[in-house]
């Protein structure tokens, strides 16, 4: 009994994995994956700046102490291990950096803010249960509209509040306590009849509607401006007007 038992859990671990991969070829699941590798070349080539930047001060620097005064052999080693001590530290901060998707800070820009939520959802989806993936997903494929969108608003505009909170603190804090809860305990039922798995679904959704519900308010705030501009621009440089204007003069 206990053979088969091992038997169908390592057949059900094996569907999951194909399942996942399947699932991560097309879709938003791509496009996520697509935006991180940006994201980690953007970061590389960041670090790769900084070290150059940090080896040429040094060296300029040991350059300018020895048109003053020689620096000799223990000059140059010293300006040595300086530049491989800051290229190591650099280097190894920004594979921490690549490594590492913490929750945004609530104090980022609001653009920042978006690419940084991005990532961490991208980097969380792994080890959360399908249904929940599915959710991310969809959270993942409105935020390069909602990025442009808040980019141009001050991070205090009350709907930019809003869509902050969910990306720093409300969502994250969920997918954080859902982590900490052991595998072992997470189809148990409460009072409710409900798992841990179906309470973080349900979460996720709530946070989508919300992050949506956003998306459209910013949209027609947008539309409603076109359109003032709209009227403005005809009742001040109306058909009529243009006409007189354009007409010869006897």
């Amino acid at each position: 009994m206990t053979d088969v038992t091992e038997k169908v859990e390592r057949a059900v671990a094996r569907f999951e994995r194909v399942a996942r991969q399947l699932d991560e070829r097309d879709g938003p699941a791509r496009e996520a994956a697509r935006r991180e590798r940006q994201r980690l070349n953007a970061g590389f080539g960041r670090t790769a700046v900084r070290v150059a930047v940090a080896v040429a001060a040094i060296w300029l620097a040991a350059t300018f102490v020895g048109i003053i005064a020689p620096i000799g052999m223990f000059g140059f080693l010293a300006a040595l291990v300086a530049t491989i001590g800051a290229t190591a530290f650099l280097i190894t901060r920004g594979g921490r950096q690549a490594i590492s998707a913490p929750a945004p800070a609530p104090d980022l820009p609001n653009g920042p803010m978006v690419e940084r939520f991005d990532s961490y959802i991208y980097r969380s989806r792994p080890a959360l249960p399908a249904a929940a993936r599915s959710e991310l997903d969809a959270i993942a494929q409105m935020l390069p509209s909602l990025k442009q969108t808040l980019s141009r608003l001050d991070t205090l505009d009350p709907a930019a509040q809003d869509a902050r909170r969910l990306m720093s603190i409300h969502l994250p804090g969920l997918i954080e306590r859902y982590e900490r809860v052991p595998p072992a305990f997470r189809g148990e039922r409460d009072g409710e009849d409900k798992t841990v798995d179906q309470r973080l679904v349900e979460g996720l959704a709530a946070g989508r509607a919300a992050l949506t519900e956003v998306c459209e308010q910013l949209a027609r705030a947008d539309v409603a401006a076109l359109e003032t501009q709209g009227r403005f621009i005809r009742s001040r440089y109306g058909e009529e007007r243009i006409a007189g204007e354009d007409a010869p003069s006897t």
